[in-house]
């Protein structure tokens, strides 16, 4: 059967997803879903959350497991090195966005995009932790020109869909300009931002705002 990614277009997560499969050439069907708490949701994805991909052999949920379980299929090109030490530093990379710029990043979701305001010690807070992230990202990254080097991998899709949502969260909430302010964040983006995939994604996105 052929893949059905089930979320919503204003996901990062969803699009992250989608710019993958579309990179590789794979056909699938998107299912439009908000993340809630009703039984037809939870009896595919346990936490209520979006996305989740319904394969021939059942669901998958979590962003890295859909994108490990779409790359061992082998459809079109693998964005992890075959080099296992270059490999396992692309997954360093993902998770450090993941856990030490995401993470803190959402804590201010709701100011951002929800209109519920954060308080003064919670932005301190934020802004400490995301100071620490991106200067780590610094160390860990290569910016020559990709994230981890001189070839496209999925530690890029992570940092347009999560580090540039995080730099919105810098500007609206913490008064921060941290795209243009930190080295090398906006360069990585344009240059990610110039392929096929992505302005498919986008432009689906803008077309069901």
């Amino acid at each position: 059967m052929t893949i059905k990614l089930h979320g919503m277009t204003y996901s990062n997560y969803y699009n992250m997803i989608k710019t993958v499969m579309i990179e590789k050439g794979m056909s699938f069907e998107e299912v439009h879903v908000l993340p809630n708490q009703e039984s037809e949701l939870l009896s595919k994805s346990p936490m209520g959350k979006v996305p989740c991909m319904e394969t021939e052999h059942g669901f998958l949920t979590e962003t890295g497991v859909m994108i490990d379980y779409i790359d061992s299929l082998g459809d079109g090109p693998s964005f992890y090195p075959c080099d296992p030490f270059a490999k396992a530093k692309v997954q360093e990379l993902i998770r450090h966005i993941e856990l030490y710029i995401e993470l803190p990043a959402r804590r201010l979701y709701g100011e951002v995009f929800f209109g519920r305001p954060a308080s003064d010690e919670e932005k301190v807070v934020v802004r400490g932790l995301l100071e620490r992230g991106f200067s780590s990202l610094a160390s860990l990254g290569k910016f020559d020109p990709y994230l981890a080097g001189a070839d496209l991998t999925y530690a890029d899709f992570y940092f347009r869909f999560s580090v540039a949502l995080a730099t919105i969260v810098c500007k609206k909430a913490l008064d921060w300009d941290a795209i243009n302010e930190i080295p090398n964040i906006k360069a990585l983006l344009n240059l990610i931002d110039e392929r096929a995939s992505i302005k498919q994604v986008l432009a689906d996105q803008a077309k069901s705002a």
